[in-house]
C-alpha cells in the first residue's frame, strides 16, 4: 500500500519501521528542518504538509499527542480527509475524545461520495511491543473495512480485535486506561500497608508479582524499582489519559464509580500523575 502517516514520534516511527520493512511504501510528514534532516538520513519519504503527505496513500495513518491535534490534522479545508483520494482509509490511533471520531467518520462520508473510511483504531502497548508486532488494538468501525485492513495493522499490532461502531475504540481504550492508573495507585497503597506492617518495599513488590494481587499496573510499579519513580515514567502521559475519561465520563453523564474514588485520591495525584495532593490534582 502506498501509506501516508502524520505523527511518526515515539509510538509512530516505530509503526513506520514495521510498516516500511513489510513492503509498505510510506511518507511521513516532517515540519522542521532538524526532523526532515533526520528522517531523510534514515531513508525516508517525507512531506511538509498534510495534503503532500496523503493525496496519492491508499491509507492515512495518525499517531499525533492529543485530540486537538487530531482534529487539526484531519478536518478542515487543509485537513487529511479533503485531500484524501476517494476510497482511501483513514487510522486514527491517538487517544481522544469519541465524540471526535465519529466527526472524522461524517466528514469521510461527506462530500460528494468521496467515501473516505475511518477506523477509530486506539492502541494499548509502547514501542517495544509496535517493535515485537504485538501491540494491542481496538478497532471501531466497519467490520469488512478493518478485515481489509488487518494484513497492514497486523505488521506492527496482534490481537486486532473489532469493539464495535466508530467511538467505541477510543472508549474501550478509555476505560482500560482508567482502570490502568487505579490499578498503578492500588499497587502503590499496598507498598504503603506493606510498610506499615513491617515489610520493605523490594520484598513486597517481589513477592506481589507472584500472588492473585498481581496485575499490569503493579508490574509497572514494580519494573521502575521504587514507588518515587512512577510518576516520572508514567505521570505524563496518563495524566493527559485520566483528564480525558473524566471529560468524557461527565459529557455522557456515566459515574466513575470506585475507579473514579481511586483516580481522585492523593496516592494517584502524588505518586501517579504527579501533580501535587486533590482530587482535582489530576483534572
Amino acid at each position: 500500500m502506498k501509506i501516508g502517516f502524520i505523527g511518526a514520534g515515539r509510538m509512530g516511527r516505530p509503526m513506520v519501521d514495521r510498516l516500511m520493512a513489510a513492503g509498505h511504501e510510506v511518507t511521513v510528514l516532517v515540519r522542521s528542518p532538524q526532523a526532515r534532516a533526520a528522517a531523510q538520513a534514515d531513508g525516508l519519504t517525507v512531506a511538509d504538509t498534510v495534503s503532500a503527505t496523503v493525496r496519492d496513500a491508499d491509507a492515512v495513518f495518525v499517531v499525533v499527542l492529543t485530540d486537538d491535534q487530531v482534529r487539526s490534522a484531519c478536518l478542515g479545508p487543509d485537513g487529511a480527509i479533503a485531500a484524501m483520494r476517494p476510497g482511501a482509509t483513514l487510522v486514527q490511533h491517538t487517544t481522544s475524545d469519541p465524540r471526535t471520531a465519529h466527526l472524522l467518520a461524517a466528514a469521510g462520508a461527506a462530500g460528494s461520495g468521496r467515501g473516505i473510511g475511518v477506523l477509530d483504531a486506539a492502541l494499548s502497548g509502547g514501542p517495544h511491543d509496535i517493535a515485537a508486532g504485538r501491540l494491542t488494538l481496538w478497532v471501531g468501525g466497519d467490520e469488512a473495512l478493518l478485515d481489509r485492513m488487518r494484513p497492514v495493522l497486523g505488521t506492527y499490532a496482534s490481537p486486532v480485535m473489532s469493539v464495535g461502531p466508530v467511538g467505541n475504540g477510543q472508549r474501550v481504550k478509555l476505560v482500560n486506561n482508567a482502570l490502568f492508573v487505579a490499578q498503578v495507585g492500588l499497587a502503590i497503597d499496598a507498598v504503603r500497608l506493606a510498610g506499615s506492617l513491617g515489610i520493605e518495599e523490594s520484598a513486597i513488590l517481589a513477592a506481589l508479582q507472584h500472588g492473585s494481587g498481581a496485575s499490569r499496573g503493579l508490574g509497572v510499579v514494580a519494573g521502575g524499582g521504587s514507588v518515587d519513580a512512577v510518576a516520572g515514567r508514567i505521570g505524563d502521559l496518563m495524566l493527559k489519559d485520566v483528564t480525558v475519561v473524566r471529560e468524557v465520563a461527565r459529557n455522557a453523564g456515566a459515574e466513575l464509580g470506585i475507579i473514579g474514588t481511586v483516580l481522585a485520591s492523593e496516592v494517584v495525584a502524588e505518586k501517579v500523575l504527579g501533580r501535587g495532593s486533590g482530587p482535582e490534582a489530576g483534572a
